[in-house]
Order: C-alpha cells, then sequence, then structure tokens
C-alpha cells in the first residue's frame, strides 16, 4: 500500500538543514531543521471525511463533510468516508449508522467507505490495526521512534519540574538516548513501553494552509510525541497520518481545531517517505454570542434538524453559506450549483456565525422551490401522519397546499397553518384590543346581514360556484351595506374566520366550506364548520359586545359555551336514539 503512495507526488516536504544530515535520527545526530511544503497540481484529487462514531453528526462536521464534497466533486476527484473509531469505549456501531443516514439524508454520497468499499481500504481504523503496528516497527528500525519504559509516576513529575520553571510540558527525553542494554533489560522485565518519535529540538515546520495561508510551529514546544501506547493501540495522530497517505488522501480540509496536529502528522509523513497533502482548515462554527456552538444554544446536529422538518438541500445550502460565498449576492444554491461555484480559495477563515433564523428562512425558500406536485404529497402526507386529515391527496390538500405554502417555512409549520385555517376563534378576536375598532365599525350589522344571506342559501350557493362564484357575491354584499375595501373584507374575515389575519380570505372561506361536505377533516382536528360559525354567530350578545366592560370577554365564552352545549346535548340525543333504532 505504502509503494502505492509513495510515488505519488501531490505535496512533498522540503527538509533544508543547517548541516544537511539525512532525515533519520539517531542519538548522536544533531536535530535540527526546517520543513516547507510545495503542491504538485497534477496529482488526482482524493480527500476523505473522518468522523469519530462517538455520537450525532454536528453541523460543524456536515459542514466540513459538504466542503470536501464540494472540492471532489469540482475537481473530479474522489469524496472517501473512513471511520475513525479508535476511541474503542465511546465508538459505537449505532453513532457510525446514524452518521452515515445523516450524510446519505444530506445527498453526501461517498465514492469510498463504508458499505460502498473501494482500493484503498479498509475504511475503519478499527480494522487496520496490523497496517499501524507495520508502520510502528519500520520508524523503530530507522531510529525515527524509540521505546520509552516511563511509569505515569515519572511522567507526571516531569510535567511538574516543567510547570516549576514555567516550561512548555514536553517528555525530557530519557529513554531517547538509553543504551541498548539499558533497553533489553527492561524488555526482559516485561516493563510496559510506548513508542516515541523523535522530535529535533531546534527547528521550525512551515506549511502553506490553502484557507489560512503560512502556518509556522516551533519544534522546540513539542517534545518527543506517544505514537503508540503501551497496550499496542496507535494514537491519533499516527493513525491519521499513516491513513491518509496509505489512501492517497491529496488534500486534507478539517476543522481548525486540527491545525496544532500537522505539526506531528507532518514529522511522521516525511519520516515514513510519505508525500505529504495540502492542508485546508476552516474555521469553526460560532453561536449568535460568538462562542463555540454547542447543545446549550440549542440542536447542534443535522438528526435534529432533519426531525424539525429541515429539507436536506436547504442544510446543504446553508451550510455551504457559513464561511464562503460564490462573490456575489446570489445566497439560494442547489447541490449543483455549489459543485459549480465552490472553490476553497473562497472560504473564508474567520469563524460563522450560525443564524438559525436565516437558516428558517432558507428551508421556507426550499420548500417553495419544490415542485408542487411534489410539495402537495409532502405536506398532504404530513397532515395525515399528524391526524390532522384523513386522507393525504386529492383537490382539498392540494387547494389547502396552494393557498398556506406562502406561509411555511418548514413541513412541520403545515399542521399549525392547516389548523389555524379550520380553526374559529372569534370569541378572542372580538374581546382582543385589536378587534375592538372593527365590532365599534358596527359589526353587528354586518353579522345580520351575513347571517341573512346564509338562511336563504344565497352565500352557500356562491361558495358552490368557486372564487368567481364568492367575488360575485362579496360585489353584491358590499353593495347593500355600501362598504367596500377594507370596511368590508375586514368585518367579513373576523366573522367568517374569526381572525384578523390570515391568507386570502375568498380561497379559505371556500376551502373551510369544501371541508365541511367532503369530510376529509379528522374529528380530532377542531375544526369549525361552516355552519357551526354562523351558529356561534348567532348567539352572540352584540349588546355586551359594543360595551367596553371587564366581563365582556367572559360573557362571549360564555355564550358560546352554551351554543356548544346545547349542540353537543343534540349530538348524545341523536345518538342515543340511534343506539335504540339499532337494538330493535
Amino acid at each position: 500500500m505504502a509503494a502505492l503512495v509513495a510515488g505519488t507526488p501531490w505535496m512533498r516536504i522540503r527538509v533544508i538543514p543547517e548541516f544537511a544530515p539525512p532525515f533519520i535520527f539517531r542519538r548522536h545526530f544533531r536535530r535540527n531543521f526546517s520543513v516547507r511544503a510545495s503542491i504538485d497540481s497534477d496529482a488526482p484529487v482524493r480527500v476523505r471525511f473522518a468522523p469519530s462514531p462517538t455520537g450525532n453528526l454536528h453541523v460543524g462536521g456536515a459542514r466540513t463533510a459538504l466542503f470536501n464534497y464540494l472540492f471532489a466533486r469540482s475537481k473530479g476527484g474522489k469524496f472517501v468516508l473512513r471511520i475513525e473509531d479508535t476511541d474503542l469505549e465511546r465508538s459505537t456501531r449505532e453513532s457510525e449508522e446514524a452518521v452515515l443516514r445523516d450524510l446519505a439524508w444530506l445527498g453526501l454520497d461517498w465514492d469510498e467507505g463504508p458499505g460502498v468499499g473501494g482500493d484503498y481500504g479498509p475504511y475503519r481504523q478499527s480494522e487496520r490495526n496490523a497496517m499501524y503496528k507495520q508502520y510502528a516497527e519500520k520508524l523503530l528500525e530507522s531510529g525515527h521512534v524509540y521505546r520509552c519504559f516511563c511509569s505515569n509516576e515519572e511522567l507526571e513529575k516531569m510535567k511538574e519540574i516543567a510547570e516549576l520553571k514555567k516550561l512548555p510540558p514536553v517528555y525530557s527525553g530519557k529513554w531517547a538516548t538509553a543504551a541498548d542494554g539499558e533497553v533489553e533489560e527492561e524488555l526482559a522485565k516485561g516493563t510496559p513501553y510506548t513508542y516515541r518519535f523523535r522530535v529535533p529540538k531546534e527547528g521550525s515546520l512551515k506549511i502553506n494552509d490553502l484557507i489560512r495561508g503560512e502556518v509556522s510551529w516551533k519544534l522546540d514546544t513539542l517534545g518527543d510525541f506517544v505514537i503508540m501506547r503501551s497496550n499496542g493501540q496507535p494514537v491519533y495522530n499516527f493513525c491519521v497520518t499513516v491513513d491518509d497517505a496509505t489512501m492517497a488522501i491529496s488534500h486534507v480540509i478539517r476543522a481548525e481545531e486540527h491545525l496544532p496536529n500537522t505539526l506531528r502528522q507532518a514529522l511522521i509523513y516525511k519520516a515514513l517517505g510519505f508525500p505529504m497533502p495540502s492542508f485546508a482548515h476552516v474555521s469553526l462554527i460560532l453561536a449568535p454570542d460568538r462562542s463555540k456552538l454547542s447543545k446549550r444554544h440549542g440542536a447542534t446536529s443535522v438528526g435534529q434538524y432533519r426531525d424539525m422538518g429541515y429539507l436536506p438541500q436547504a442544510m446543504v445550502n446553508y451550510l455551504a453559506l457559513l464561511g464562503w460565498g460564490d462573490g456575489t449576492e446570489n445566497e439560494f444554491f442547489t447541490i449543483d450549483q455549489l459543485v459549480e461555484k465552490f472553490s476553497i480559495g473562497r472560504v473564508n477563515k474567520s469563524g460563522a456565525v450560525f443564524d438559525s433564523t436565516k437558516l428558517r428562512w432558507m428551508n421556507g425558500q426550499h420548500l417553495r422551490a419544490i415542485p408542487f406536485e411534489e410539495l402537495s404529497q409532502l405536506i398532504g402526507e404530513r397532515w395525515k401522519s399528524t391526524g390532522l386529515l384523513t386522507e393525504s391527496e386529492g383537490p382539498f390538500v392540494e387547494d389547502a397546499v396552494q393557498l398556506l405554502k406562502d406561509g411555511i417555512d418548514l413541513v412541520t409549520d403545515s399542521d399549525t397553518a392547516l389548523s389555524s385555517l379550520l380553526s374559529y376563534p372569534v370569541h378572542a378576536t372580538l374581546t382582543s384590543p385589536e378587534g375592538r375598532p372593527i365590532v365599534e365599525d358596527k359589526l353587528s350589522e354586518v353579522s345580520a346581514h351575513l347571517l341573512a344571506a346564509y338562511d336563504s342559501g344565497e352565500l352557500f350557493g356562491a361558495l358552490e360556484e368557486g372564487l368567481a362564484g364568492w367575488q360575485k357575491w362579496v360585489k353584491g354584499f358590499g353593495k347593500t351595506l355600501k362598504r367596500k375595501g377594507k370596511s368590508l373584507f375586514m368585518p367579513l374575515r373576523v366573522l367568517l374566520t374569526g381572525k384578523l389575519h390570515g391568507p386570502d380570505m375568498g380561497s379559505s372561506v371556500i376551502l373551510i366550506y369544501k371541508a365541511g361536505n367532503h369530510g376529509i377533516v379528522s374529528p380530532q382536528a377542531g375544526f369549525v364548520t361552516l355552519k357551526e360559525r354562523f351558529g356561534i354567530l348567532r348567539q352572540l350578545d352584540w349588546e355586551a359586545l359594543n360595551q367596553d366592560h371587564p366581563a365582556l370577554e367572559s360573557a362571549v365564552h360564555l355564550k358560546v359555551f352554551f351554543w356548544q352545549y346545547n349542540n353537543c346535548l343534540s349530538f348524545f340525543v341523536l345518538l342515543k336514539s340511534l343506539m335504540r333504532c339499532s337494538l330493535v
């Protein structure tokens, strides 16, 4: 596997030593060098997303996956998924499945990885232990690493001494210069040991980060670090380096919190003779208070947003804009448009603030961009599953979606929108401060004429003709009352819908009329039919409503209560009669 990669010159470290020593660290070599990297643009693009299956897929991880995906697709490269499950205590197969499910939901299909396979597998770190041990032994043989027999107590003592001297807590190098006899003696006793990497005592590492520009570290702040634990388990930085190298990863696009790891990984790359990939470290996603986004700020995982009714295309669009833009004012992108426009050079190195309000707005834009037939099916199935309707398709569903879609940003909003249309909170509206001017504008007279139109069958006849019939009837009704515009439509809206605001009134009333006739609304939906609404209007005490009295709301509630109570009594009397007939 290594041989396949060694001849792939996508980015190489160039050593600039003071005394031109070879890059094999023996005890007597002076360890002093500087490292720079250069990119070979002819190499095939291969990127990877490597989540740890220790929980749900965070939106920050999803954005990192997205940037890798977009970069690969825009360059005609490969997007590799690798599972970093070396944390045996916290990693679970359930978490892995959840991560895979979330990535698939977002539409970020991987070219190689779990469930897909590929030429560079296995794609779970837990299945690659033999390879890690092989490369660790290679480093031991070359002198780049050595066995360290220090106990935990000794290491803690070194840290305490460093703190007292106000020095970085780096390893003192006790076993770096041990004689072969000392090492053999500890091995014979069975003393546990780790593998430590020899780090030059002087020098620096410089890389050209594709997002952050030149980044450098001094090597004297690092100290010899562990690559294999005493239990034989490899350490994260060693695993990642071996994996990226043997999988021929050309570009490592990851979160900025991994930037400090680059120093250790670059040293391992060179020691193993592997070319080093290009690095791009993406900024953190911040909360509105500019702290790191966490659970205390609300939903943070992709699964949570899916369950809240967000669309995958909206999530992808919004996540792409967290730190990236195409240089225009455009904010609406499909996944194909993002692939076409994406450039790693336009990723901002400053933190991006996660704005849930903007995400909701963007979801609404994508929701309304869905073809109407698909949107109607999506919302219709939602209404049936939540128990609002008994059917998920048909003319009523289509009309309702058409009427309500502009007020729906999330699929779950459709429940509230339909429930509001079906409800009739007329008593709350009439007794509210906003409803007071309408009541005082001779609303009782409008109500009387409206009841007359209902009793004569004139109104329902017009509604049978649809929107044209409604418009013709309203025009005549306005002439009779000598009202037009707001003075006509606002009283009618309140009396027929029970609300001051809402979607188009004519379409709303027609839909309410159809709902009462077709029986598509579930009994538990709280639907008040037009017939029932007129019954409530007939019971209103307009004298009380026109008085500015504290007991006004109670009086209206009492009237409505008695009307509903009498209707319930009538229903139960009818039910009792039907039961008697069935017994006979």
